[in-house]
């Protein structure tokens, strides 16, 4: 996978091993970092790196975690 700042939908999806749909879902409810530019979904790289490390974190000391 490129290594891109910016990753649509698809490209987050793929990178998550997850479907589309469920990458859509938490974008909408905000659980996943993301925003939405002109009617679309977009996601920093760097943010979802973080984002997965805090939450992994977050389980492995028993925190319940909102993901």
């Amino acid at each position: 996978m490129d290594e891109k700042e910016i990753m649509t939908v698809k490209q987050v999806a793929k990178y998550l091993q997850m479907d589309e749909h469920t990458i859509y879902r938490l974008a909408r409810s905000g659980k996943i970092p993301s925003i939405k530019i002109s009617g679309q979904w977009r996601f920093k790289k760097k943010v979802i790196d973080n984002w997965i490390t805090e939450n992994s974190l977050k389980r492995t000391k028993g925190i319940k975690s909102d993901a």
